[in-house]
C-alpha cells in the first residue's frame, strides 16, 4: 500500500513538472502567434451590414484577422479591416477599403465632396452608410492604424465563410493614379 502511494506521487508531481513545462512553451508560442499572424474579433454594431452581422442580434459575427497579410501595408481595395479607430486608440473598428493612396474619392457627407487620398492613407467606410464612423466622418486613416484584414467569418457555424475583396456598386474611387499615368 505505501509503494503505491509512493508510485502515485512520484507520476503525479511527473505530471505536474510536464504541465508546467508545456505551459511555459505554450503561452509564449500563443501569445507571438496572436501579435504576429491572426486573431478573432467580435464584429459589433451595425455598421458594416448587410456583409456583416445582417440579422443585427445582439450575438454579433466573429472574424479571423489576419495580421501577417498588412505587415507590409498591403492591402486592396474592398478588403475588410481592422484599424485603430483615429478618434479613440482604445478602439479597434472594422471598415472596407473603398480607396488607396493617390486614389480620388467622391464621399459621403465629408467636409469636402472630393478628396485625393494622400500617401500613406486609406479611405475606408462602413457597408452601412447612416451608421458608420468611418472616413466620411475623420477623414482618410493613416497606415500605420492598420491591425488586421478580415479573412473569415468563423462565428456563427452557418456563416462561416472566406471574405473576398469587394466594392459595394458605386463606391470604388473615381480614378486612381494608375489612371493618370
Amino acid at each position: 500500500m505505501v509503494v503505491s502511494m509512493a508510485k502515485q506521487t512520484t507520476a503525479g508531481r511527473r505530471y505536474l513538472r510536464f504541465f508546467v513545462s508545456g505551459f511555459f512553451v505554450a503561452v509564449p508560442v500563443t501569445v507571438t502567434f496572436l501579435d504576429r499572424l491572426a486573431y478573432v474579433a467580435r464584429v459589433e454594431g451595425a455598421s458594416m451590414q448587410p456583409f456583416l452581422n445582417p440579422e443585427g442580434t445582439s450575438e454579433g459575427d466573429v472574424v479571423l484577422l489576419n495580421r501577417w497579410s498588412v505587415r507590409n501595408y498591403e492591402v486592396q481595395r474592398g478588403d475588410i479591416v481592422s484599424v485603430m479607430s483615429p478618434r479613440n486608440p482604445q478602439q479597434k473598428i472594422i471598415k472596407r477599403v473603398i480607396g488607396l493612396e493617390g486614389d480620388f474619392i467622391r464621399t459621403l457627407g465629408y467636409k469636402k465632396r472630393y478628396v485625393r487620398v494622400p500617401d500613406g492613407h486609406l479611405w475606408i467606410e462602413g457597408d452601412h452608410h447612416g451608421h458608420s464612423m468611418d472616413s466620411n466622418t475623420f477623414g482618410p486613416v493613416s497606415l500605420g492604424l492598420l491591425h488586421g484584414r478580415a479573412s473569415h467569418i468563423i462565428w456563427p457555424p452557418r456563416r462561416w465563410q472566406r471574405i473576398q475583396a469587394d466594392l459595394p456598386p458605386n463606391r470604388g474611387p473615381l480614378y486612381t493614379d494608375e489612371d493618370v499615368e
